[in-house]
Formats: C-alpha cells, structure tokens, sequence
C-alpha cells in the first residue's frame, strides 16, 4: 500500500505525556484506509490546548477544544501527489475523555485516528443513517486492531 502518514506533534505537548507513537498512528490510519484508499497522503498532528482551540474555533466556530478535526482536500485531482489532507487531535480532550469515559486511552486515542481518517474519505455523521454507516465501520476497523466497540459503555 503506497500511504504515506506523516504524524507532528504540537510544540505545546510534553515528551511526558502518554501518546502514541509514529508507528501506532500510522498503523491506525492504514487500517482505516484499507480496501479504501490505495494511495495517498495524509498528516496526523497531535496538539495540545491551545492549538486545538484555535483550530476549532477558526473552522468550526465552536468555542474551546475537541478531540479531532479533519480537514480533507477538497479536489485532490488538481494535484499532482494523491493528497487525503489533515487530521488533528487534541491530546488532552483525548486523555480527559478517556477517563471519563472508562475507556482504555489507547483504544480512544485509535479510534480518534480512525474516526479521522474516515472523515478524510468523506464519511460523516450528521445524519442518524450516516452516523450508524460510521460507526459500525469504527468499529469494525478498531476490532480487527483488537480494540473494544468505542460505542458500547463499559
């Protein structure tokens, strides 16, 4: 599979902080690309706080942080390298719902990789039938990575 993932981390994270690495993200990403997408390219940036408000509240006009946005290229055919666009997750909206949600923080941090690589290829889920179509595929790309359904409460 010729899928390139570039993985960032933000300059406001700590080195302390339990994130998953390069490999594991790019291992996500090419689970949910899989039978999907052939080729392409595609950036995974994990950030912290302040970085993520930004974002958030420049593109989406919702106050504070969320756990990730995606940002898919609008007409890649006008390029000439196979562009999927950007993905950026929060790290700390990630680990806090975790916890609150009694998830293991790996199994959320690649359902969040997961979740945004599906955006890229134009899933959504605004729509009760497009959010179950979603879902069931989010969770059957994290079971054959041997993650739980991060739909069901535990």
């Amino acid at each position: 599979m010729s899928i390139e993932v570039d993985v960032q981390y933000g300059p406001e994270l700590n080195q302390d902080d339990a994130m998953p690495s390069p490999d594991q993200i790019t291992l996500w990403a090419h689970a949910a690309l899989a039978g999907r997408r052939e080729e392409g390219q595609l950036t995974v940036r994990i950030v912290g706080n302040e970085e993520g408000t930004a974002l958030n509240e420049t593109y989406r006009h919702k106050q504070g942080s969320t756990n990730v946005l995606s940002f898919a290229i609008e007409d890649a055919s006008l390029l000439p390298v196979p562009l999927l666009g950007d993905i950026v997750i929060c790290a700390p909206v990630v680990e806090r719902e975790a916890h609150e949600q009694h998830k293991e923080t790996l199994a959320h941090w690649a359902h969040m990789v997961v979740h945004g690589v599906l955006h890229l290829l134009g899933y959504d889920h605004t729509e009760e039938q497009e959010a179950q179509a979603m879902e069931a595929l989010e969770t059957d790309i994290l079971a054959r990575l041997g993650f739980p359904d991060p739909y069901r409460a535990s």
